[in-house]
């Protein structure tokens, strides 16, 4: 199914037909099949809605390249298409940024919430990472004055430019198109730390001891500045925790939400 609103579009899968909505919303580079066991698991119980957010899945890239406030605007509108008062939500790395936006601008959205390996926090930068950020910032600065490109040229100059991106940008970034590598920047510079103290939903966290994505500090924080909040720590996982030990998932979940 698709959701329209506007020129904006965003495909959707439902399963199930209990009485209330669990909303599921994937990572970076994920899609609604980042969720097939959940849904399978969830469906007796819930009205189980998974999206894949614009430029993923079989939803078409955005327009332009948007910040995590785009996607949420979006998913709030999709939500109140659905005639429901509020959802549940699971939400893994990129989309508990989404969750945790959708919290400040409407609180009462999101009843529970599971967040997983959920990224929005600011990563604490090392000597190397500072270092490798001046470099690109420095070349970025040199690509963008008007008399180096006039005696470079512009052609060299944006090569130039792309190189240092392809070498100090992460995976996710190098796989992205364009307009999703725009995006893609767009979204991790967004600091999502003034949202945690709306958040009015009854959360809970569940971190791979071992992510290096989203380092378990971000858990502990988020554990901190979220006034209803839980947080359960999987040894020996990583980012995707909720894959890698997904029968205690399953156990731990069920138990927050249909507890």
């Amino acid at each position: 199914m698709d959701f329209s609103c506007g020129e904006r579009k965003m495909h959707y899968e439902v399963t199930g037909n209990g009485e209330r909505t669990l909303l599921l919303m994937h990572g970076w580079g994920g899609s609604t099949e980042s969720w097939i066991p959940v849904i399978r698991d969830f469906s007796d119980h819930y009205r189980v809605i998974a999206v894949d957010f614009p430029g993923f899945g079989k939803s078409p890239e955005p327009d332009k390249g948007w910040s995590v406030t785009e996607y949420a605007e979006l998913t709030l509108a999709f939500i109140h298409s659905l005639n429901v008062e509020n959802v549940d939500v699971i939400a893994h790395s990129f989309g508990g940024r989404v969750a945790l936006l959708m919290s400040k601008m409407e609180p009462s959205v999101i009843q529970k919430q599971i967040l997983t390996g959920c990224a929005g926090l600011p990563p604490k930068k090392s000597g190397m990472s500072k270092l490798s950020s001046g470099i690109f910032h420095a070349i970025s600065g040199v690509a963008d004055n008007k008399l180096t490109r006039k005696i470079a040229g512009d052609t060299f100059i944006d090569k130039a430019r792309d190189m240092m991106r392809n070498h100090f940008g992460s995976a996710d970034y190098k796989n992205a198109s364009p307009l999703m590598r725009e995006t893609f920047q767009m979204v991790i510079s967004q600091d999502l730390t003034d949202c945690l103290p709306f958040v009015k939903a009854s959360t809970l966290l569940i971190w791979g001891e071992n992510d290096t994505a989203t380092p378990l500090w971000m858990g502990q924080a988020m554990e901190k500045g979220i006034l209803d909040a839980g947080l359960v720590v999987f040894e020996g996982c990583g980012h995707f925790a909720y894959l890698e030990q997904y029968s205690r998932f399953l156990t731990v979940s069920n138990i927050f939400l249909l507890g």
